[in-house]
């Protein structure tokens, strides 16, 4: 008796488990989507997810610390300080209260200490195309002064007639460094009187040709209740201010 052989499955269709699927879902009402049609070895486009533009920062910080992300501070020895040294103060005059007590003493009787040109009553003034300079020396004292009045008490009406016939004295006897006591005006309720009187007398006046500088006195001769005035020999004219050279000390 021979014994039947068995058939080999076929290749071609070999082990097929899903074959009933898609009748078994119709049959339970599955909507089963329709692939879409490819050509060749075209893969189907995945839908493309939308892209999240980021805000930008809303300030330097937040800019910064993003640009900072993942960096490590430098630790140790390789650490480098470029913060700017702090500037050293100078150290304390070692005084006792005795010598300030001493100083702030001749500073209220005599004066001594005092910078009339730091103040915000000190004036100071020179003519057309005159070095500044000339104004420094005066108030340094560099002139010897020759005629010095005084003001004080005068009205303003006085006061002009007085001034007009000093400076007409001083400039005919040839004299050029005077001095004008006028007083710091401090009982005046706006500003000084008769101190502005004579800056007004010796920059618009008559005598303004004549003037080369004045400026606040020093402290020994008034310091700001006074005015020094440097004169010169003979008027400023206009044919000098055409020329416009510099004019030297007198």
């Amino acid at each position: 008796m021979s014994k039947k052989k068995k058939k080999s499955p076929n290749p071609e269709k070999g082990n097929r488990p899903f074959k009933n699927l898609k009748k078994m879902l119709r049959e339970k009402d599955v909507d089963i989507p329709s692939p879409a049609p490819t050509t060749g070895s075209q893969k189907p486009e995945q839908p493309k997810k939308p892209i999240q533009e980021k805000e930008p920062p809303d300030n330097d910080q937040t800019l910064f610390m993003e640009a900072m992300q993942g960096v490590k501070p430098v630790k140790g020895e390789k650490q480098i300080d470029n913060r700017p040294a702090p500037d050293k103060a100078p150290p304390p005059e070692d005084r006792s209260e005795e010598e300030v007590l001493a100083k702030l003493k001749d500073l209220v009787e005599t004066g001594k200490g005092f910078v009339v040109s730091a103040t915000s009553e000190y004036i100071e003034g020179t003519a057309y195309n005159v070095n500044p300079e000339i104004a420094k020396k005066l108030h340094r004292g560099d002139f010897s002064i020759q005629a010095h009045i005084d003001l004080h008490g005068f009205t303003v009406l006085d006061a002009t007639e007085v001034f007009d016939d000093f400076l007409r004295s001083a400039i005919e006897t040839k004299k050029n460094a005077v001095l004008i006591v006028h007083g710091r005006g401090l009982s005046s309720p706006e500003e000084p009187v008769l101190k502005t009187k004579v800056i007004e007398w010796l920059t618009r006046g008559p005598f303004r040709k004549w003037v080369i500088a004045f400026t606040s006195a020093r402290a020994c001769d008034g310091g700001t209740g006074a005015t020094y005035v440097l004169l010169r020999d003979r008027p400023f004219t206009k044919r000098e201010r055409k020329r416009k050279k510099p004019l030297t000390e007198e």
